[in-house]
């Protein structure tokens, strides 16, 4: 029977931590399935490794990571991934709003010879109606770009030693998790589950910080918005055309109208997409420059004492 790795991505989750490593622990214990409990605090605030060290000493299946400062999901993911050394490895939320019984059933669909086992999302819980529609036109596009249907997944997913290996294989520095376990291929089935309520706390993600992390993904992922600069430009090229050939058709026949409103709105037009496309070139030409500085994903200040000498990988 493997061991199971489950990989616990946690900021400012101090209230959390006790209680997802009981709940995990428990469930997991009950069905007799080994496991370890990879807890990466995220450049927390609170005392939140203080909690993970505390349990850590009491049970040497619960270890975990704290970053130097908050470098992002992706980048605890990851931390988690390189740290774990089960034979398969699960990503799920502190919060346990992804329930921690579909682990049991992700881990039976493992044992079949199943190597990625996608978390679909059946119900989305309490949601800010912004927030839904936000998500869905992002996955919408990201699942048009990548052939798949993305709209119901989430980071909540397990995979197989070899999978998480060509996961970390990858040299890039702007990561999109659950995009990329798509990319990397595999035998992969689904599984789906409800959204839960947090137990405590709050969710730490704002609308601003969703936007941002939407943009960060769908530009390390995909060239897609380069590829809409030149589909808007052939769009104004067309209506330049035609608005053109009607001042021609209105010249000739002595009944064009004077003033500028045309020219003023056109310019405005004009200039506005220019900006966008500048924009969105400056964003690529930044992603290019941070991939060529090749910075670390993450720096690890410290590691339970159970993982100073663990891990499957070095930190990435």
């Amino acid at each position: 029977m493997g061991t199971m790795s489950i990989v616990i991505p946690s900021y400012n989750e101090e209230e959390n931590i006790v209680n997802t490593a009981k709940t995990i622990g428990d469930i997991l214990r009950e069905e007799q399935i080994p496991y370890e409990l990879v807890f990466v605090s995220d450049g927390s605030k609170d005392g939140t490794f203080d909690m993970i060290e505390k349990l850590s000493e009491e049970d040497e299946r619960i270890k975990g990571i704290q970053f130097s400062r908050n470098f992002g999901k992706e980048a605890a993911i990851f931390a988690g991934l390189s740290a774990a050394s089960g034979d398969c490895v699960s990503v799920i939320d502190c919060d346990l709003q992804h329930p921690p019984k579909t682990l049991v059933e992700m881990y039976r669909l493992w044992e079949e010879g199943y190597e990625v086992i996608e978390g679909i999302k059946s119900s989305r819980g309490r949601e800010n109606i912004f927030y839904k529609m936000f998500s869905g036109i992002f996955y919408g596009i990201m699942s048009s770009l990548m052939k798949m249907d993305m709209n119901a997944t989430s980071d909540f997913k397990l995979l197989d030693r070899k999978v998480v290996d060509a996961l970390l294989s990858l040299n890039e520095s702007n990561t999109f998790f659950r995009a990329l376990s798509f990319w990397v291929g595999f035998r992969s089935t689904q599984v789906e589950y409800d959204v839960q309520e947090r137990a405590h706390g709050k969710s730490k993600w704002s609308f601003g910080g969703l936007v941002r992390y939407a943009i960060t993904n769908t530009t390390s992922f995909t060239t897609a918005p380069l590829k809409l600069i030149a589909i808007v430009g052939a769009v104004m090229i067309v209506f330049s055309l035609i608005l053109g050939i009607q001042t021609l058709v209105n010249y000739f026949l002595d009944i064009a109208v004077e003033g500028f409103t045309t020219v003023i709105l056109l310019l405005l037009i004009i200039g506005g997409c220019i900006m966008i496309s500048l924009g969105i070139i400056g964003h690529y030409l930044g992603r290019i420059y941070e991939e060529v500085k090749g910075r670390p994903r993450f720096i690890i200040r410290n590691r339970t004492k159970n993982l100073k000498s663990g891990g499957h990988h070095d930190s990435i």
